[in-house]
């Protein structure tokens, strides 16, 4: 039951490879100090109330394999720094009041497993270098406020098995290079403003579990 503020003095922790300090009420920033901690592999902030942005001197942490942010009050947009993290497996920046959008420079992580931005308040396109991080297995970009196409690049994700672009804005058709995701067990596209038809290649999705589509605007036949 940590309380106050995480003290700049962290910041000459410089031998720490952990630092957990998720489930606390702790307040106030990420202190820019943080970015000190060039040994860090993982970072558990989840499940606090920390406001104010994510320092970009984040993106000196180029050891880190988990960075774990999620269930926070963080603002303002995923800094591009966030780039440089190219040993990062885990990105957790779920249940946050992130803006802005999507930096490209995410394409820069290709050891990504897991990428999750759900529940911001993310706006703008899907950056088409998403299609980078082949090994993605899960990809949650959902209730965010989206916007614009679906990349065809999503294409490339053949290792994804939970696709969640659900709860946004996002126009246009469902491009049919999902097709090429066979190893998906999940698709949820619904709740968006996709138009046109069913593209014929779903019907390779053999593994789906679950494939929801509702509450868009899609037309045509249900492909046989």
């Amino acid at each position: 039951q940590l309380t106050g503020s995480i003290p700049l003095e962290i910041g000459n922790l410089t031998n720490l490879t952990h630092l957990l300090l998720y489930d606390n009420e702790l307040t106030g920033e990420i202190p820019s100090e943080i970015g000190n901690l060039t040994n860090l592999t993982r970072l558990y902030l989840s499940l606090n109330e920390l406001t104010g942005s994510i320092p970009p001197e984040i993106g000196n942490l180029t050891n880190l394999i988990t960075l774990n942010l999620c269930f926070n009050q963080i603002t303002g947009s995923i800094p591009l720094e966030i780039g440089n993290l190219t040993n990062l497996t885990h990105l957790l920046l779920y249940d946050n009041e992130l803006t802005g959008s999507i930096p490209s420079e995410i394409g820069n992580l290709a050891n990504l497993t897991e990428l999750h931005l759900h529940s911001n308040e993310l706006t703008g396109l899907i950056p088409p270098e998403i299609g980078n991080l082949t090994n993605l297995t899960d990809l949650y970009l959902y209730t965010n406020q989206l916007t614009g196409l679906i990349p065809p690049e999503i294409g490339n994700l053949t290792n994804l098995i939970d696709l969640s672009l659900h709860s946004n804005e996002l126009t246009g058709l469902i491009p049919s290079d999902i097709g090429e995701l066979t190893n998906l067990e999940r698709l949820f596209l619904y709740t968006n403003q996709l138009t046109g038809s069913i593209p014929l290649e779903i019907g390779n999705l053999t593994n789906l579990t679950h494939l929801l589509l509702y509450d868009n605007e899609l037309t045509g036949e249900i492909p046989s």
